[in-house]
């Protein structure tokens, strides 16, 4: 089953001679729970494919449907629930709320959303994520691969349609990364997630069920290498 189009994706930045194509003509489809890594080099589009796909950021032009509805249809109110409630985000810098502890940041877009705390998908991802004991921690209290694991955990509080992920390994060591990435691996066979990660790092990308490779905002390859 579908859950993510993209038809004829374009962002453009400056007009003639300062004209830059950031996304040039991007179409793809993306099945209910595949999980699938985006890669590509710096400034080939990647960032802004997925903030335009978690309603972060405008298309200059086409579509791109989540449950076969136009996103960018909405209006301003409109994709500010949207995106609190069928995309769950995941940055490289973490992006916790300093002075809230562990259980308030996973909470947040719950909380923001005038939603009651399902406490006993709270207690899961706590035990799932290796917090349990550590609710009541600030960030600067915790190791960077803590404070990943809590804004996947604040990612995955609402049960998202789709979960994106911005290099979130990129400031963590390789135990820390791969840790990450099998949570992430644990979410898209557990919960049935949809999981697209960008990253620059060929090992985590073979991990996933499929790669786009994008480069110069186009798609250069598309490619399932494992069911």
């Amino acid at each position: 089953m579908e859950i993510l189009k993209v038809e004829n994706l374009y962002k453009i930045y400056g007009k003639g001679e300062n004209e830059v194509r950031a996304l040039d003509g991007v179409s793809f489809s993306v099945k209910k729970g595949e999980f699938i890594a985006i890669i590509g080099p710096s400034g080939s589009g990647k960032s802004t494919l997925l903030h335009i796909l978690g309603g972060v950021d405008k298309p200059t032009s086409g579509k791109v449907f989540m449950d076969n509805k136009d996103i960018y249809a909405r209006n301003e109110e409109q994709l500010a629930i949207f995106r609190r409630r069928q995309v769950g985000l995941i940055y490289q810098f973490y992006n916790l709320i300093p002075v809230l502890n562990v259980k308030e940041n996973i909470t947040l877009p719950v909380l923001m959303d005038g939603q009651k705390v399902n406490e006993e998908r709270l207690e899961e991802l706590l035990l799932t994520l290796k917090l349990k004991g550590r609710e009541n921690h600030l960030p600067n209290q915790l190791s960077g691969g803590q404070q990943q694991r809590v804004s996947i955990g604040r990612a995955l509080m609402n049960a998202p349609a789709v979960v994106l992920a911005d290099e979130p390994t990129g400031n963590l060591d390789s135990k820390n990364s791969q840790e990450i990435v099998e949570l992430l691996k644990l979410s898209n066979k557990k919960y049935g997630q949809t999981i697209i990660i960008i990253t620059h790092d060929e090992n985590i990308a073979l991990q996933a069920n499929r790669i786009i490779a994008i480069e110069d905002g186009k798609i250069t390859k598309d490619e399932v290498i494992r069911k």
